[in-house]
């Protein structure tokens, strides 16, 4: 009998925010007591870390490439997410992730998540399994 796929087994929560910041590279220089729980990985697992230790190899490509043109143009970027946890199963989030301006000079991100809705989820996976399919035609 074949064991399962943790990639293919959702973990759900109902509560919190998740909050993280990074620097300009990406790089995690907070993570809140949630962000370590729904993630499981400790404080000392993320922090130094660049944040796509959590990217889901089911999220395209395009999804990120417009993230981040969108936060290093000083801009706010909202959208649903799906993430790997350490364990190897996932979780969908609504992220809203805003420059952080020192001076008048962006220094870093901030993202706060929560608990993407069913219907957040629903309509977000046809659009991401075609934006990767166009992906893999073009590769």
């Amino acid at each position: 009998m074949q064991k399962p796929n943790p990639i293919n087994e959702e973990y759900t929560f109902e509560k919190g925010l998740i909050i993280s910041s990074t620097d300009l590279e990406g790089k995690i220089t907070y993570a809140n007591r949630k962000f370590c729980e729904i993630a499981g990985y400790s404080k000392n697992e993320l922090i130094g870390f660049n944040h796509n230790i959590i990217r889901h190899p089911d999220m395209p490509k395009a999804a990120f490439r417009e993230l981040w043109s969108t936060i290093q143009e000083g801009k706010e970027w909202t959208g649903i997410v799906k993430n790997l946890r350490k364990d190897g199963r996932y979780y969908w989030v609504y992220s809203h992730i805003s420059p952080i301006l020192t001076q008048g000079e962006v220094t870093g991100y901030t993202a706060a998540r929560r608990p993407a809705s069913a219907t957040e989820i629903a309509e977000t996976i046809p659009l991401y399994a075609e934006m990767i399919e166009q992906e893999n035609v073009n590769d």
